[in-house]
């Protein structure tokens, strides 16, 4: 089992940056794949970014790519969502996933209903 707590959220303006932290509580963190979610209000939550359990695999949503990165750093149990260019449209709440993975190094996940584990999300909003 394992606990996220993301931070890094806040106000920017439009073609602002934000770096958004995942800390993973635990021991085993390098057995889990990675995902950031995001859920604007009257919206569904979506899809933004997700990093195999070997940090070796990357996907990101079409909204996202080439503005925002995600990496981990398995020995401070971390996970970050470089967010950058960022526009109004990107305002929501955003949530850090985990999923367990005995193997199934490089393989990335984007629904939600493939994760099991969900921090309790940060906010972020752009001003125009």
């Amino acid at each position: 089992q394992v606990q996220l707590v993301e931070s890094g959220g806040g106000l920017v303006q439009a073609g602002g940056s934000l770096r958004l932290s995942c800390a993973a509580s635990g021991r085993t963190f390098s057995s889990y794949a990675m995902g950031w979610f995001r859920q604007a209000p009257g919206k569904e939550r979506e899809f933004v970014a997700a990093l195999s359990r070997s940090g070796g695999s990357a996907d990101y949503a079409d909204s996202v790519k080439g503005r925002f990165n995600i990496s981990r750093d398995n020995a401070k149990a971390t996970v970050y969502l470089q967010m950058n260019s960022l526009k109004p449209e990107d305002t929501a709440v955003y949530y850090c996933a985990a999923r367990y993975e005995v193997a199934q190094f490089s393989r990335t996940y984007s629904f939600p209903n493939q994760y099991r584990y969900w921090g309790q999300g940060t906010q972020v909003t752009v001003s125009s």
